[in-house]
């Protein structure tokens, strides 16, 4: 109840629940009764509420209600538990009062304390003179506090003596020159030397300020100092190893075992204290000052000293800079710990380890990649193998992330013959999701890199093969994390020429959870589309996302695709050219290809070299750079997104208007299909828009312009049985709808046109063959034109014929000029 209470008061105060006189008023009185409870867990809890309470109250407060009654509650008359609870209090209110009440009122408090009778009480007190000498200033430290420092540096209680030497330790920025020299240095030599002699219960502490210490006092050795002061480290970094005994853990006696402990911790805290003691000695001396003391560390035989030198590791890399290697065996000796812990500490900065170690220490990036280091693949794989075969998978997640750092630290080549192949393992037998996603990025980082456009060709078609393609649907769900992957770290090109269409296959993957995730992926997808160049792919998309919203029976699916095609109808798409919108998102995309096309330069004039026996010059290389536009095409097994009909393509402008004439009809075919009058409704939303020649009016046009195989087979069952599955059907596009301009027209807009399966009369077509005829008859641009208008002046008698809307509907000219020919059914 009372632990209970002390929290609750302490929440008030912190979330501010009442004001601070409120807060005082109430609450003040109560903390201080509970402070000298019997239990000293619940005393405890009402000091630190006390010490919390004491940041906020003003000092009229503190003064009248805390430091008046704390002249007697400090007096030898009362009991431990009330002087302890007194130091702690006086060290809190020395940063509350100016220096004068301080050495009024306070520093009369803190000397009667430190001459206690009872040690714990000088020990307590001994630990509040760093806050009390940080509030009174240099001055009043050195004729007070400095003092009795001294005195009890000389204390008969061990702790008191501790603390003292880590209070000294903690205020020598505070004291100058000759204080360091003359007081404190000859203190903190006799520590030293009573440590291994008499009193070993310091040395913990000791080793572990030893680094703070040397460099406090750095300025003031003498070269005789400074050398005592390295061989004591050294000492200590060997501390317990040179006893040797025959016994087992079982017949060794527990104070043996304690010591050993103790031991253990002393190198522990002196392998933390190797970087400042690599800058006490000057790293041009570690070889021949420290080395030997660095690799005793790094074999020591207790876990807790590797770990600790293992996360030290990265600092003295740095330290040593042009000599980082020396101590290339020593990060070998680490990567091949038997202890994860090891692996796990060494790992937090393996990249920039790894990267010091390749540039010797220098910021500029060599062209040789650690010729002198050939043990270091061996035991990144081991290290991989060790961690896999491990319950921890934390670390092998690390591990496999901290691997895509490697392109720049090893050759492509060794890459993709050591690494890569175990990247694909992983993701395809590893049972952790999150380790299959780390090792599916990093392959991705891997194929990134690599160098030769043969091995990256290979590897993108084990992916589509075994993971797009693979008979688990766990394979294909991880092809999906994949593509992600690849849409951020490739340019958008690249993602649509190998990998755009293995995606969007997966809409007819039999599995929901496949469909479903990647109807998740899909606005990052379309987001990798440029318009004009790929909106043949857009088309592809928008036929899938149409298939998905008609057929697709898993509920949970269907209500993520509904979701899905609102965000995908809501997002604007980049042009080929810049755009203030997306210009640093197309200036990133630009650099990531300008990137690939340099790989694939450097490849090529490597591969020049080899033929020719001779180097290339410079301007061989730029030649090469501005020549090379294209990347090589893949296999016949990898389909590839060509973007957009190429002008050397053998098809003709007869093919390609055929082609646009027959895509134009497969969308009056779905409209009449019961199952699909959901596509009417949306497309019921946006009919009456006016046209806009934007990026995303035009995807949105083009939603309702795909053609399908499918849904032209099943709507032919359903049609009467004098229409065959190949009659033309009356168009209904909102290109056409939203071509008309509100404010030019005069007069209210037209009613948007729906094609529906009741009360439609549809019109029997007489020219079928009239296609061709009519196809020939718009070989010329003004035969378009006006072919355009006057089915504009068909289908709207009111507007007249307007040169302006023969552009607008010029995209559907097929399906406008066959209802100019047939002419449209009425709504």
């Amino acid at each position: 109840m009372q632990l209970t209470a002390a929290v609750s008061f302490l929440t008030i105060l912190h979330e501010e629940s009442v004001s601070i006189h409120t807060y005082a008023h109430s609450f003040l009185q109560i903390i201080l009764l509970h402070l000298e409870h019997r239990d000293a867990g619940v005393s405890n809890a009402w000091l630190e509420t006390l010490l919390s309470v004491i940041e906020v109250l003003p000092k009229e407060t503190l003064r009248h209600e805390i430091l008046n009654p704390l002249v007697s509650k400090a007096q030898l008359s009362q009991t431990v538990q009330s002087r302890l609870v007194s130091c702690k209090i006086l060290g809190k209110l020395t940063n509350k009062f100016d220096a004068h009440t301080i050495k009024r009122e306070i520093l009369p408090l803190v000397k009667s304390l430190c001459q206690d009778v009872e040690y714990e009480v000088r020990s307590c007190m001994c630990r509040q003179l760093e806050n009390i000498a940080q509030g009174i200033g240099t001055d009043l430290t050195k004729s007070v506090v400095l003092p009795e420092l001294i005195e009890l540096s000389r204390d008969e209680g061990c702790s008191v003596r501790l603390a003292a030497f880590e209070t000294l330790v903690n205020l020598l920025d505070i004291f100058d020159t000759d204080d360091r020299s003359q007081t404190i240095l000859p203190l903190v030599k006799s520590f030293c030397e009573k440590s291994f002699k008499a009193d070993e219960s310091i040395l913990i502490s000791l080793s572990f300020h030893l680094g703070k210490l040397c460099h406090g006092l750095y300025g003031i050795f003498t070269p005789d100092q400074h050398l005592r002061f390295l061989e004591f480290y050294k000492k200590l970094c060997t501390l317990g190893l040179q006893q040797e005994n025959g016994h087992n853990e079982n017949q060794i006696p527990p104070q043996i075992l304690e010591q050993e402990k103790k031991y253990t911790s002393v190198r522990k805290n002196c392998a933390y204290n190797l970087p400042a003691m690599i800058v006490f000695v000057d790293p041009k001396n570690f070889q021949l000052e420290l080395y030997s003391t660095f690799f005793c560390l790094c074999h020591d035989p207790e876990v807790p000293v590797r770990y600790t030198i293992a996360i030290c590791f990265y600092e003295v890399s740095k330290l040593l800079n042009s000599g980082v290697y020396l101590i290339h065996k020593e990060l070998i000796t680490l990567l091949q710990d038997e202890s994860l812990e090891v692996l796990d500490a060494l790992i937090d900065h393996l990249p920039e380890i790894l990267e010091l170690m390749s540039t010797g220490g220098e910021s500029s990036i060599q062209e040789n990649k650690l010729p002198s280091l050939p043990d270091l693949i061996p035991a990144l794989t081991a290290a991989e193998q060790r961690a896999a075969a491990s319950l921890k998978w934390r670390t092998h997640e690390k591990l496999l992330q901290k691997y895509a750092c490697l392109p720049h630290i090893i050759s492509s080549d060794q890459i993709y013959y050591r690494f890569l192949q175990r990247m694909f393992t992983i993701m395809m037998t590893n049972k952790v999701l999150p380790v299959q996603k780390a090792a599916s990025r990093t392959l991705c980082i891997f194929l990134r890199y690599n160098r030769k456009q043969e091995q990256r060709l290979e590897v993108i078609q084990k992916l589509i093969e075994q993971l797009g393609q693979g008979k688990s649907y766990w394979n294909r769900l991880r092809f999906l994390d994949t593509c992600e992957f690849i849409i951020e770290l490739f340019s958008k090109s690249f993602f649509c020429k190998y990998f755009f269409l293995p995606a969007i296959e997966l809409t007819h993957d039999p599995v929901a959870n496949v469909r479903m995730k990647l109807c998740y992926l899909l606005p990052k997808v379309k987001s990798t589309l440029k318009i004009p160049e790929d909106k043949h792919l857009l088309q592809q998309l928008e036929m899938c996302v149409r298939k998905l919203l008609c057929q697709e029976k898993d509920k949970d699916v269907l209500a993520i695709v509904k979701r899905t095609v609102l965000e995908l109808d809501r997002m604007e798409m980049s042009m080929d050219a810049f755009q203030n919108k997306f210009y640093e998102k197309d200036l990133l995309d630009q650099e990531k290809e300008r990137e690939e096309l340099l790989l694939l330069e450097m490849e090529q004039l490597e591969k020049e070299k080899q033929q020719e026996g001779r180097p290339v010059n410079e301007k061989t290389f730029e030649k090469k750079r501005r020549d090379i536009k294209t990347p090589t095409a893949l296999p016949k097994s990898i389909p590839i997104a060509v973007p957009g009909p190429s002008p050397s393509a053998p098809s003709t402008s007869k093919e390609i208007k055929k082609s646009k004439l027959i895509r134009s009809q497969s969308i009056n075919n779905q409209a009449f299909h019961a199952k699909y009058g959901n596509l009417d409704k949306c497309a019921s939303k946006t009919s009456t828009a006016a046209y806009t020649p934007s990026v995303s009016g035009l995807a949105k046009t083009s939603m309702i312009s795909l053609t399908d195989d499918s849904f032209r087979t099943r709507n032919a069952s359903s049609l009467p049985p004098s229409f065959s599955p190949n009659t033309p059907l009356p168009s209904t596009s909102r290109g056409t709808g939203n071509s008309v301009d509100p404010k030019s027209s005069g007069g209210k807009d037209p009613p948007p046109r729906k094609a529906t399966l009741h009360g439609t009369r549809m019109v029997m077509p007489t020219l079928i063959d009239g296609q061709h005829s009519l196809v020939q008859r718009l070989e010329g641009r003004e035969q378009r034109h006006a072919g355009a208008e006057a089915a504009c002046a068909v289908l709207y008698p009111g507007l007249g014929a307007r040169p302006d809307m023969g552009e607008a509907v010029l995209g559907a000219q097929g399906r406008v000029c066959a209802e100019a020919q047939w002419g449209p059914g009425p709504l």
